[in-house]
């Protein structure tokens, strides 16, 4: 696989395993005050890839130290410093960072679930460039796995916590004030006093969060965010019941127009019915249509127009996409692994022959699973595939010139014929030849 990045340019030293196990032993006797114990420290140093699950790092001091795909599930940060590392990609699970400097910290894409904040400070602090310090990096959270997560009373000020999945968290007391929650998922998180001044809440999943117990809510960006009152119709409010409609909208398929009627779900509010498990709904019409969180595994949508839909958190798996029209939709961390995406051909003759492509055009795909799917053709002119995995999938003969491609897995991928951006993406993984 070939890599190119720009993160962490700088050569660090770089340490062992049994290097890091050394150290750790003497910090354990350094918190036992044991004779010949030492404080862990560590400065500019790469210790990526390597473990310390579930070791007690309590007041250990770690500066501008790289230690993204790390192991840290269970590990104590109990008042230790992390001042300026990059954790991004690290597990995180459970880890603890009770009254931990973060200050400046690049969390970004890691699994923080269940982990504990209370009263961490997340503030902009420096980030290292040749050993030096810069004033003015905001702690990155961005995609990051947040549920459940504690941060009662924690400072994370400018903190940028875009995509990420905060289901759960409790973030009462908290100072996030000038945060970026746009598109995160805050599904059930507690804000008892949470001063949110300046945040921007665009396009936030808000269900279940009781938004008059923030604090201070001045200011605050919640254009287009999801919550428990109905964006649009509800499902329920129809003039007809849904499974009638959707009969009738079958006979109009079968019977190419002549009799029944094309089901219309646009702006309808969806989620209360959960799944739509399996169902054959081929060239329905659903814009700005609510979906999100719901079951949506093989269901059959071939030649829909899904135009500005909200599908986040939806299981899509194995779904049948082909021909249809997903331009501006909403697909944040979906599960779209084993979807057909592929063309559709109408028509017998050569002159009135059709090729209609799946379109994703302007559509947010940004941290969606597309493993082994099937996207020959599709048009993403615009979309957002950061860190979208598609990781065996059927890339070939697609425009991806302006498409953003921040961090994209294009593992064993096929790509002939496809066109890539030539720049503006700081990670982008292609398979090797």
């Amino acid at each position: 696989m070939q890599e190119s990045t720009n993160l962490d340019k700088q050569k660090l030293e770089k340490i062992t395993q049994d290097q890091l196990d050394a150290m750790v032993r003497l910090h354990t006797r350094f918190l036992e005050g044991r004779l010949g114990g030492r404080r862990a420290m560590l400065k500019n140093i790469d210790i990526s890839g390597l473990s310390l699950e579930k070791q007690n790092l309590r007041q250990a001091n770690f500066v501008g130290c790289v230690m993204s795909n790390m192991n840290l599930s269970g590990t104590n940060f109990q008042e230790a410093s992390l001042y300026a590392c990059n954790l991004s990609e690290a597990n995180l699970f459970q880890a603890i960072f009770i009254r931990s400097d973060l200050r400046g910290a690049r969390i970004e894409n890691a699994n923080l679930e269940s982990a504990d904040f209370e009263s961490a400070d997340l503030r902009v602090g420096g980030v290292i460039v040749n050993n030096d310090f810069n004033a003015g990096q905001a702690v990155n959270f961005r995609g990051a796995n947040l549920s459940g997560a504690k941060l009662m009373g924690s400072i994370a000020n400018k903190a940028d916590f875009s995509d990420a999945i905060l289901s759960g968290a409790n973030l009462s007391q908290a100072d996030l004030s000038g945060a970026q929650f746009e598109g995160a998922d805050l599904s059930g998180a507690e804000v008892q006093g949470t001063k949110l001044t300046g945040a921007n809440l665009k396009s936030a999943i808000l269900i279940d969060v009781d938004v008059k117990k923030m604090q201070d809510g001045e200011n605050i960006d919640i254009s287009m965010a999801l919550t428990d009152d109905n964006i649009g119709m509800a499902v329920g409010d129809m003039d007809e019941p849904l499974a009638h409609m959707i009969e009738t909208h079958r006979n109009w398929v079968q019977s190419a127009g002549k009799s029944g009627k094309q089901l219309d779900l646009s702006e309808i509010d969806l989620r209360l019915l959960k799944t739509l498990k399996m169902e054959k709904l081929t060239a329905i019409k659903a814009i700005d249509a609510k979906f999100f969180g719901m079951n949506l595994y093989k269901i059959e949508l071939q030649s829909a127009v899904m135009d500005k839909s909200d599908f986040r958190n939806c299981d899509m798996e194995e779904a049948d996409l082909r021909g249809a029209s997903f331009k501006n939709a909403q697909f944040g961390h979906a599960n779209m692994s084993g979807v057909n995406a592929g063309a559709l051909m109408f028509g017998g003759g050569s002159t009135t022959r059709r090729f209609s492509p799946c379109n994703f055009e302007g559509a947010k795909l940004r941290y969606v699973n597309l493993t082994n799917a099937q996207l020959k053709n599709a048009v993403f002119k615009g979309a957002d595939l950061s860190y979208a995995d598609l990781t065996g999938s059927d890339l070939r003969d697609i425009d991806f010139t302006d498409t953003i491609m921040k961090n994209t897995i294009l593992e064993n991928a096929q790509i002939e014929g496809a066109d890539f951006p030539k720049s503006g993406n700081p990670i982008f993984k292609i398979p090797s030849d």
